[in-house]
């Protein structure tokens, strides 16, 4: 995908999945009949409104589950020059970047079931169209990371791996402790670096630090969502590491009830909600030094009953 021709990655997609595997992506794909579905209906009207495009990956991590499946996770973006209309999104004729989080379950050698969620606000963003309210963090093209091993890293270390792993798997039970005790339980010193970075989606931003983050997400999120849980409810969230990055993904991961005011601009509603994220995170020694994350908002609006791309159209200027 990064030397794209349109045979070269439907030959590659039927080398590497099988026939009939379960791809899900984010809003508004949602569920796709295998790779033909995957390439016909996603990435081929992608590469129609960016003819130059190419794929970039920053991140990919590899490593087997608690439930014993086998995943591989793919961070990176995709990039081209935006001429032509994609999801009504008007085109630029520039240069245009979308974040990815993109991960592919192997069994017997092959892709037997992918998760898949493309930054589409980050497209709107860039076409000048966003219409719901604006991100309390920095929206920027998210940077690779700060080791430079996303990609080229030393043989696979178990040892390490688990290391990272009882890292944030420690970090999101204290996490969960809170609201219903005080917000020091959450203990978000003992797991994340001083310099901490969490790249969140475009709508929500990118916040440095502890309290930068808890401004820029948690708190405005805890306050509309205090029931968020996982678990059962979901399906349960799952986990692997490779030396010292660590993923996870659910589909959804999260289930839970907008009762409160202040994240993403959204009216309570008292409504219950799913969430899908994938997330990456970078180990430094003992403490987190970064966090990718994509979260689906634009199937969180959806379920609210908001057609984002809907009101897009209607700041579109007429004629374009």
């Amino acid at each position: 995908m990064y030397d794209w021709t349109s045979d070269g990655v439907q030959d590659a997609l039927a080398s590497v999945f099988v026939s009939d595997a379960k791809v899900q992506v984010a809003f508004p794909f949602e569920d796709l009949e295998g790779p033909t579905g995957w390439y016909g209906e996603a990435l081929a009207p992608l590469a129609n409104a960016w003819p130059d495009i190419e794929r970039r990956d920053t991140i990919v991590a590899a490593g087997r589950t608690e439930q014993g499946d086998d995943w591989v996770g793919c961070c990176g973006y995709y990039t081209g020059t935006f001429v032509n209309p994609w999801l009504g999104i008007t085109p630029t004729h520039r240069q245009a970047a979308m974040r990815f989080h993109e991960y592919f379950r192997i069994a017997g050698g092959q892709i037997v079931a992918m998760q898949a969620i493309w930054d589409i606000p980050e497209v709107m963003m860039q076409s000048g169209l966003w219409p719901m309210a604006p991100s309390l963090g920095r929206e920027w093209q998210v940077p690779s990371p700060a080791s430079q091993d996303g990609l080229s890293r030393a043989e696979r270390d178990p040892d390490r791996s688990a290391v990272s792993l009882a890292i944030v798997q420690a970090m999101g039970a204290d996490m969960s402790r809170h609201p219903t005790e005080p917000a020091d339980a959450m203990n978000l010193e003992k797991y994340w670096h001083p310099k901490f970075s969490w790249y969140g989606p475009a709508g929500i931003g990118t916040a440095r630090g502890i309290d930068g983050f808890r401004s820029v997400h948690q708190i405005p999120f805890l306050n509309a969502l205090p029931d968020r849980r996982g678990g059962s409810e979901t399906g349960g969230a799952h986990f692997w590491a490779d030396g010292d990055y660590v993923a996870v993904t659910g589909w959804p991961d999260m289930a839970m009830t907008v009762t409160g005011d202040g994240w993403l601009g959204i009216v309570p509603a008292n409504t219950p909600i799913t969430m899908r994220s994938l997330d990456f995170w970078r180990v430094e020694g003992e403490l987190i030094r970064e966090n990718w994350v994509l979260i689906d908002l634009l199937h969180v609006w959806h379920q609210l009953g908001v057609d984002v791309l809907a009101r897009m159209h209607e700041l579109a200027p007429r004629g374009r």
